[in-house]
């Protein structure tokens, strides 16, 4: 499916960002439904002939389609998981066809509160995008769509998925929901629920939004967005995907331009400035309102609330599972990692789970490497072979 325009030495060069319609109706767990639906993906190595080495890699909030590679030579950086994804990397590319797709509710070619509402596609009318008429959506609603995307491709199971954070969400409603369609599933970084804590982190990046004037209650396109709201909420999420170790390592309590303060209320720290520059960046690829969404979609994620309890809703899954926690993740500690562990153990399901030395946070299984990539080539090798 992917076009590879050149090979690049240590990765799998340019890929193109493909799209598929369906103009049937997606039924979603709120009770509305959404048509048409498109969703963005990119495809890495070669389906084989028996069509059983397939992996579906699945993006947290601020990932997309854009898992590995280039799309053109003036790219200033790879795909956001570059580093796991190739020729003799974890999820060789040599070996696996790797699909990763763009959610729904998402801005990066996928639909999304920001493609166009049908619904305004009258004569006479002005095209209108969704804005706060896009319905709500659940993790549930995103691997529904992502079934009609591995059909599409011809897959009848796959060999694994993976993802972390909210994309360990989804690997879990696909091993518990799916349980056919999936031999392995490897989490990183995740949990089987949204914390109350979590979901008051992602409250206030909801309000901050909101509150902007900006806003203008969802309907801004076409006008000035609402980058003030977005850029407190993007501050706010990634001081919980960083731990202290690392704050202090890097920033310390360090001025920018000085040694002494300026007794100002403006920013003075390197690290006021480093959120700032986070907040800049986030605004010039995200869409406000898919923040919105899909914070609140990780919100509603709750697996054992659906089942009665974790270990029901595990026992429905047939996949073998590796699980990858990371030591300073304060956002999804180990214990919550532990609790899917032992809830597979009580059915003698394969669970395999591996806490990580980190100091990088939850930001850890974007970033450190090394040590996850053989456990990861070994888990996949074991899926290979049966």
């Amino acid at each position: 499916m992917t076009a590879i325009k050149q090979q690049h030495p240590i990765g799998v060069g340019l890929v193109e960002r493909q799209y598929v319609t369906w103009t049937e109706p997606l039924p979603l767990d709120g009770g509305a439904a959404l048509a048409p639906v498109t969703l963005a993906y990119e495809t890495y190595g070669t389906l084989n002939e028996a069509r059983d080495n397939a992996i579906l890699v699945l993006h947290a909030i601020s990932g997309d389609a854009h898992l590995a590679g280039w799309h053109s030579s003036t790219d200033r950086r790879p795909g956001w998981w570059d580093a796991m994804v190739g020729p003799g990397r974890a999820f060789d590319t040599n070996r696996y066809f790797v699909i990763c797709s763009n959610v729904i509710g998402g801005c990066q070619g996928s639909t999304g509160p920001s493609s166009i509402d049908p619904a305004t596609l009258v004569a006479g009318q002005e095209a209108r995008c969704y804005g706060p008429r896009f319905p709500i959506i659940t993790i549930g609603d995103m691997v529904r769509a992502q079934i009609r995307l591995i059909d599409h491709l011809g897959i009848t199971e796959l060999l694994a998925v993976a993802g972390g954070s909210m994309g360990g969400f989804q690997a879990l409603e696909w091993a518990t929901a799916y349980p056919s369609r999936v031999r392995g599933a490897i989490l990183l970084a995740t949990s089987a629920r949204s914390s109350p804590q979590t979901i008051a982190w992602n409250s206030i990046g909801r309000r901050a939004i909101m509150s902007d004037p900006r806003w203008r209650g969802g309907d801004y396109y076409g006008h000035e967005a609402p980058s003030d709201g977005l850029g407190v909420a993007r501050m706010v999420g990634h001081v919980t995907y960083v731990s202290e170790v690392t704050l202090e390592a890097k920033f310390g309590r360090t001025f920018q331009s000085r040694d002494a303060p300026h007794f100002t209320l403006l920013p003075e720290f390197e690290v006021e400035s480093y959120l700032d520059y986070q907040a800049a960046t986030f605004n010039a690829r995200f869409d406000a309102n898919t923040y919105l969404y899909l914070t609140k979609a990780m919100d509603y994620w709750d697996l054992a609330a659906r089942y009665g309890s974790l270990d029901a809703a595990l026992s429905q899954s047939r996949a073998r599972f590796l699980l990858l926690s990371y030591s300073s993740d304060w956002l999804y500690p180990t214990s919550e990692s532990l609790l899917i562990a032992d809830a597979l153990r009580q059915f003698k399901r394969p669970v395999e789970h591996v806490e990580i030395a980190s100091t990088a946070g939850h930001d850890a299984f974007l970033i450190d490497h090394e040590l996850k990539r053989p456990i990861v080539t070994a888990f996949l090798e074991s899926l290979m072979a049966g």
